[in-house]
């Protein structure tokens, strides 16, 4: 047992609260931890699509439970606030890899996982949230389970039925262990009350540029907001104008809102 990191643990879980909701801006690398900390962030998170794209891997449980574990290790070593992991679906087909996933992530020093039941049975991903909650209480560890349904996501029937389905599983994911109910893709005001209200544990949504502001969602009942992915492709879409710039018209207007060389710089020479 780890004193230290389940302190850690029970402060980050303390952060989900409708009255001022956990906002993070999901990290992929040390550099975007770092600079996440330091724009006062309380907490890390991380993006599965953008530590894959980072190694050169696309995204949807392709990447290896040692290469993601890695990267988690690297970040919780740079940072001095909670981090939390994207694991997909756990990096294994079986619940025993499942559990190692989820003791190798814990051993790295995160606090809190994040993963998702896309196409998969709910009974079956329950069986995956009971072996990560299994891994972390035969380690002696707290972690909080952050159980994404890709309900809205899928896109399936109407937005009634959707609400319906990811309530139904949200109610199956607490009995197997969850924590929090994430909920990619619900984003008007209407269906995020409806879900706040049926979900007895902390609710997490998606946000992007045109979404509810991050008070809005807390008034309405969210307690976690998250970026996602949008924050690395952002990034990367700068990589691309700067190139195509560059090669089509021989200008650099791309990269005229670059951090400072300094700062940036400055950031490594003063982190954990």
């Amino acid at each position: 047992m780890n004193p230290e990191q389940n302190k850690t643990a029970a402060h980050f879980r303390s952060l989900h609260t409708s009255q001022k909701p956990l906002a993070l801006s999901n990290a992929w690398d040390v550099a975007s931890a770092v600079i996440t900390e330091a724009a006062g962030a309380p907490a890390v998170a991380t993006t599965s699509a953008g530590v894959a794209w980072s190694l050169g891997m696309p995204d949807g449980d392709r990447l290896d439970r040692e290469r993601a574990v890695a990267v988690i290790a690297s970040i919780v070593d740079a940072v001095k606030v909670p981090v939390t992991a994207d694991i997909e679906g756990g990096y294994s087909e079986t619940l025993e890899g499942i559990a190692r996933t989820v003791a190798d992530i814990l051993e790295a020093g995160a606090v809190g996982i994040n993963m998702e039941d896309g196409s998969r049975d709910p009974e079956e991903f329950c069986a995956r949230i009971s072996a990560a909650r299994d891994a972390a209480r035969q380690a002696g560890k707290d972690l909080f389970i952050n159980a994404r349904t890709d309900v809205f996501l899928a896109g399936a029937g109407t937005v009634q039925q959707q609400i319906a389905e990811a309530l139904a599983r949200a109610e199956k994911y607490v009995e197997a262990g969850a924590d929090g109910i994430f909920v990619p893709g619900a984003s008007d005001a209407d269906t995020v009350a409806a879900l706040t209200a049926g979900i007895s544990i902390p609710v997490n949504v998606m946000v992007g540029a045109g979404s509810l502001s991050v008070s809005e969602l807390g008034r309405l009942g969210v307690s976690r907001v998250s970026l996602g992915s949008s924050v690395a492709q952002a990034a990367y879409a700068v990589a691309q104008r700067a190139a195509e710039e560059l090669n089509t018209e021989g200008t650099y207007n791309a990269v005229g809102e670059a951090i400072d060389y300094g700062s940036l710089n400055g950031l490594f020479a003063s982190s954990k």
